[in-house]
């Protein structure tokens, strides 16, 4: 099992190496069992680890020294395999770093490898992968969540303290919830996006799932920040750890706590009780809880499989077995090749979200769905600008029920979508959002609360997230 980010970057820059830190990491990568990690990198992290032993040993102090992260599947990483998980990017190796990954290496972390998702972050279980599925580690007979099933499990099972994923509609924290971890959607922008193999690009965003808040700090505060490369990041900048590091008792007392009275039904019986509890508890610490409303969440999910269908086949239109990827070896003409290189490599998931989004794009249909879903995503923000103004932050479910069994969901994609019934509307608005452990079920699955904050309030959303966790411990 590893040690929190904060215990090995402390270790490594105090004397310890960071080479025994990522070997120890390496080994328990190779012994996955869960179907989390695809890729393991031991010669290119082992030398990065040794580059982290000479930097520290030259007087440098790294937030993240030595401490092992694994990457989602999706995020490239210089001359190493990235396939999204598809058999379109078979054999694919990446020229260049993802900017976060960048980031990563210059705070010291170390890449280990690469984890596991739905395709093309297409999915809420992570049973779409060409490589398999991800089995969650606290029941191995149920879904890891998805898309960034892997890395969640990974976290969860202890083969690294940190790992990336990306969330488009709650592919960070619907498996976080799943799998006992915590999983932090940064405000959209925040993050940089380049090196992220697009899906839904006005909502894609990466961020961290880690053993808790504190550590999802660190490693926020090492990625974050504007990119030129980007030209939807942000500048606006926080001292991510310090709201982390504060007394978790301080950071609840007068805060507002909205809760939306609709979520406690339509959940299961347990996570409206571990729900209630979060909220006596945190009455009795000192915060306000605060009934709040969103007149337009019910339209969020038709909402978002509309946006995110339109934009994910305009980005996957690049797919040809043209440009990069293999292609069919069956085809006669041009056009043959575009069509059975897509038809012989997408899955069944993706092949479902490019033929709906390009009829909410086409001629005659745009206005009446793409462009009304558009209208829907704005007066949902106003929703949130208004409930923002009631309360600092919003505490609900992250999931409607516990992780669910392996191929429960495959044949009835409308269910799997409601997964994520909850995450959707933060990525919508653009808000940051987080999912914490806390507590389990009758079958010792985990439990996830999901917290909301105002756009740029990372700040805020973790003083909330450590003082909530230090009142489930």
């Amino acid at each position: 099992m590893s040690r929190s980010a904060r215990s090995i970057a402390a270790a490594v820059n105090g004397g310890a190496t960071a080479v025994e830190e990522v070997a120890a990491a390496l080994d328990r990568a190779r012994a996955d069992d869960t179907g989390a990690v695809v890729r393991v990198d031991a010669d290119s992290a082992i030398d990065e680890a040794r580059t982290v032993d000479a930097r520290v040993a030259a007087g440098e102090t790294l937030p993240l020294a030595g401490v092992p992260v694994l990457i989602k599947d999706n995020i490239c990483c210089r001359e190493r395999t990235t396939t999204a998980c598809s058999r379109i990017l078979e054999g694919f190796v990446s020229p260049y770093d993802a900017t976060a990954v960048e980031r990563l290496r210059t705070a010291g972390a170390v890449i280990i490898g690469a984890t596991n998702m739905d395709e093309f972050a297409m999915g809420s279980s992570c049973e779409t992968s060409c490589y398999g599925p991800t089995r969650n580690p606290a029941a191995p007979d149920r879904v890891a969540g998805g898309s960034s099933g892997g890395s969640a499990a990974a976290v969860a099972a202890g083969i690294a303290p940190l790992a990336l994923g990306s969330d488009t509609g709650g592919s960070i924290r619907q498996p976080a919830a799943f799998c006992g971890t915590c999983g932090l959607k940064p405000t959209y922008g925040r993050v940089s996006r380049y090196g992220l193999i697009a899906f839904g690009s006005s909502l894609d965003q990466i961020g961290p799932l880690s053993r808790d808040p504190a550590d999802a700090a660190l490693c926020l505060a090492a990625i974050a920040g504007v990119d030129p490369r980007d030209s939807s990041s942000v500048p606006h900048a926080l001292d991510f750890t310090a709201a982390a590091d504060e007394d978790a008792a301080a950071g609840l007392r007068g805060l507002r706590i909205g809760v939306f009275p609709s979520h406690r039904e339509g959940v299961e019986p347990a996570i409206a009780a571990r729900l209630a509890a979060a909220c006596a508890a945190l009455g009795d610490a000192g915060a306000e809880i605060v009934e709040i409303d969103l007149p337009h969440e019910r339209y969020a999910v038709a909402c978002y499989y509309v946006i995110a269908t339109g934009e994910a086949a305009s980005n996957l239109s690049r797919y040809d077995g043209v440009h990069y990827g293999p292609r069919s070896e069956s085809a006669a003409t041009l056009d043959e090749l575009y069509s059975r290189t897509r038809d012989e490599r997408f899955g069944t998931e993706v092949k479902r979200r490019i033929l709906t989004g390009t009829y909410v794009l086409s001629a005659g249909y745009f206005d009446a769905y793409y462009l009304q879903a558009q209208r829907v995503r704005n007066l949902l923000c106003r929703d949130y600008a208004t409930a923002f103004t009631r309360c600092d932050v919003i505490l609900g479910p992250t999931t409607p029920a516990p992780a669910f069994r392996l191929g429960e969901k495959l044949d009835d994609p409308l269910q799997m979508y409601l997964s994520d019934v909850f995450t959707i509307g933060a990525n919508l608005a653009g808000i940051p959002a987080l999912s914490l452990p806390w507590g389990t079920d009758a079958d010792d699955l985990p439990i996830g609360l999901h917290l909301q904050a105002p756009q740029l309030a990372e700040d805020r959303l973790l003083r909330a997230a450590k003082g909530l966790s230090a009142l489930a411990s």
